[in-house]
Formats: structure tokens, C-alpha cells, sequence
């Protein structure tokens, strides 16, 4: 079984813009919520798709099983998506010898900026960049799942998520 490990932050800047690589567009969306778990399908630049399981409350540590999907098969899921489908452009940023994915909405949450950094082990202590602006790990208004199913969250309900550029 894999383990997801990660922190969440919100980001203060563009900073991160110079290190970052071209980017992927991604569509997310819902097919299964509960408090606990979670089962998302992705596509990623409209050529990969990948259906996930996540397991657990929310905390840094969660159950996570990932399997490729036909594009297609994702594209018929998204048809049948819980809330809104989320779009976004997923950067990654290497600093301090982790990969940091730093995530900008569009569409309904444009102007939404988050940045992530997956461990290894809780105790990891990875160098946290200039750019980060307020760690949200664990806060459940942050979470894909959250975005997706409270269509009604708006800038005001994340004001300090927003990106000021």
C-alpha cells in the first residue's frame, strides 16, 4: 500500500516561476466523497489519465492507490463528476532537493495558488522556499475535494489564498 505524505501551502509570490518547468494542464474531478476517502479521476494535458484512491482524514499521512485509466474511460467519468471538475496548471519547482508542485487554478478558482511538497517520512524537514506564504496541511477548505464539492467557495472563503500577482 502507498502512502501520500505531504504539506500544503498557500504561495505569497511568483518566485517559484523562474525555477519552474513548462507545466501540465490537469482536469480533476470527484467520482466518490466521503469525510475519509476520496476516489478522483485526472487528466493530464488531454493525453494521460490516472484514477485515484485516497484513504484517510485529511492529516499529512494518507492511503494512496494510483492506476493509469484510458483516456477515454476518464473522460466518461468526468461526464458522471461529484461538484465541479477542477482545472489547473501544475508546475514543478526542485528546491532544496524536493520536488515542490505548485498548482494555479483556473476557472472557478482562478487566482487560487497552492504549493506541495510530498515526503518521504513525516520527520522530513525539506527547506521551505521564499515564495510559500501560509502552511495549510490538514485544512480541509485547501483540499482538491473540498474545491470540487463546495461550488459556492469563493475568493472571500480563501482571501488569503490568493495570489496577489
Amino acid at each position: 500500500m502507498a502512502k501520500e505524505i505531504e504539506r500544503k501551502f498557500l504561495v505569497a509570490s511568483d518566485g517559484w516561476r523562474e525555477e519552474a518547468d513548462g507545466g501540465t494542464n490537469l482536469l480533476q474531478a470527484y467520482i466518490v466523497t466521503m469525510d475519509d476517502r476520496s476516489a478522483r479521476v485526472r487528466l493530464m494535458d488531454d493525453a494521460r489519465a490516472k484514477l485515484t484512491i485516497k484513504i484517510g482524514n485529511g492529516s499529512m499521512t494518507r492511503d494512496e492507490f494510483e492506476y493509469d485509466i484510458p483516456v477515454d474511460d476518464a473522460k466518461e467519468l468526468m461526464s458522471k463528476a461529484i461538484g465541479l471538475v477542477i482545472e489547473k496548471t501544475r508546475y514543478e519547482v526542485i528546491h532544496g532537493g524536493f520536488v515542490w508542485e505548485v498548482d494555479v487554478y483556473r476557472g472557478a478558482h482562478e487566482g487560487l495558488v497552492i504549493a506541495e511538497v510530498e515526503l518521504s517520512a513525516e520527520g522530513d524537514t525539506p527547506e521551505l522556499p521564499a515564495w510559500l506564504g501560509t502552511e495549510v496541511t490538514g485544512d480541509p477548505r485547501y483540499s482538491n475535494q473540498f474545491l470540487a464539492t463546495n461550488p459556492l467557495a469563493s475568493r472571500n472563503d480563501h482571501e488569503l489564498s490568493y495570489s496577489p500577482f
